[in-house]
């Protein structure tokens, strides 16, 4: 879920910027510090939006920049449990796919996709099941659920978010579409047979 939250953070402004501590340099300064960075009490931070709030500077030993405590706000996006979230899969791989949604990328396990047994097909970079034409593909839109979160602020490319789309209205869109349009064709049948 992506959430405006009011946060503070400490800023080091360098002396070559001194001259110029404005709430433009200091949000610039927090942009670098803080973009794409996981926090697990706010998730992911997307972008910093207003800078409110600048502290008097304090100036450390044996370091050369001045530092600044700053209120703002910002963007972030943290994905909850068992929230539904529509996504594109960035890579197929032999035991799933990686979904992006928001700024992260969740595992879909291959487990997770279809009730069908799914084959990786590397040469085509998709996965596909042998029972139907059902495919999953780089690029695919799917809607998934989250069931596992697990955050690591020190290194973010380490957390994990594992997804499902076995659960009913969840799955590539195209499967979702094509099972609404046979779902009215039968509701319409039924209903001239009356």
């Amino acid at each position: 879920m992506y959430k405006r939250v009011r946060l503070t953070d400490t800023v080091e402004v360098p002396p070559k910027h001194l001259a110029d501590v404005s709430e433009n340099r200091v949000k610039a300064l927090l942009q670098d510090k803080l973009e794409g960075r996981m926090d697990e009490d706010v998730g992911s931070v997307v972008s910093v939006i207003d800078v409110h709030d600048i502290g008097d500077g304090a100036v450390l030993p044996n370091r050369p920049g001045v530092y600044y405590d700053v209120e703002f706000d910002a963007l972030t996006y943290d994905p909850g449990m068992q929230e539904v979230v529509d996504g594109t899969v960035v890579e197929t791989v032999e035991f799933g796919a990686f979904v992006g949604i928001g700024p992260v990328d969740g595992l879909l396990h291959v487990s997770q996709i279809t009730d069908e047994y799914l084959n990786f097909d590397a040469a085509n970079q998709q996965l596909a099941s042998s029972d139907s034409d059902k495919t999953l593909g780089v690029d695919d839109a799917v809607r998934v659920r989250i069931v596992t979160k697990s955050i690591d602020e020190r290194n973010p490319r380490d957390s994990k978010i594992g997804l499902t789309a076995k659960q009913p209205g969840l799955g590539k869109h195209e499967w979702l579409d094509s099972e609404k349009r046979r779902r009215e064709q039968q509701s319409e049948g039924v209903v001239e047979e009356d």
